[in-house]
């Protein structure tokens, strides 16, 4: 065989590999330690609700999340959460705010029966022990707020529902 024949069978054999592994390989510079991934088990505590700036009572609501991240930096993440109620909306991070939005269709009703799509949106952050940032830990704490639009039901106010989020990884 001749040298040329040979230098394009390992180059072809080279490429091949290289196109084979691209598939499969994470982009260059990506980290999985400064994503979240995993199945976590989360609470919003309706007990602490605010629905328009006063406090009442809403349902505690649980459920288990598996989360799926890739990252470029430690600030440019981005992905997919799939929650055991049957939704699945993107996740990303700005300044160490990982954020979470989704639309809930008939989120509320109106006195006539017509509905109100609401605008879910997680704000979280890892927290520590102490109660602080800690960017190593496997447990979050934020706010999940969902916002109807302005007007909806007669009213010229935008509904919405505030409660604290935490979530911890299982």
């Amino acid at each position: 065989m001749s040298t040329s024949v040979k230098s394009a069978t390992v180059a072809a054999l080279v490429t091949g590999a290289a196109v084979a592994t691209i598939g499969i390989a994470p982009p260059a510079g990506a980290n999985d330690e400064w994503g979240i991934n995993g199945t976590f088990a989360t609470s919003s505590n309706g007990d602490w609700a605010k629905v328009n700036e006063r406090y009442h009572d809403e349902p505690v609501v649980r459920s288990t999340w598996t989360i799926n991240t890739v990252c470029s930096t430690p600030m440019d993440c981005a992905g997919t959460v799939n929650s055991d109620q049957g939704w699945s909306a993107p996740i990303y991070t700005t300044n160490g705010v990982w954020y979470i939005k989704r639309v809930v269709p008939n989120w509320k009703f109106c006195a006539d029966g017509s509905p109100v799509e609401g605008m879910q949106i997680y704000r979280i952050y890892p927290v520590g022990p102490e109660g602080y940032v800690d960017t190593t830990s496997d447990e979050y704490t934020g706010e999940d707020q969902t916002v109807g639009p302005s007007g909806s039901c007669g009213r010229n106010q935008w509904p919405q529902i505030r409660m604290p989020f935490y979530m911890k990884k299982i």
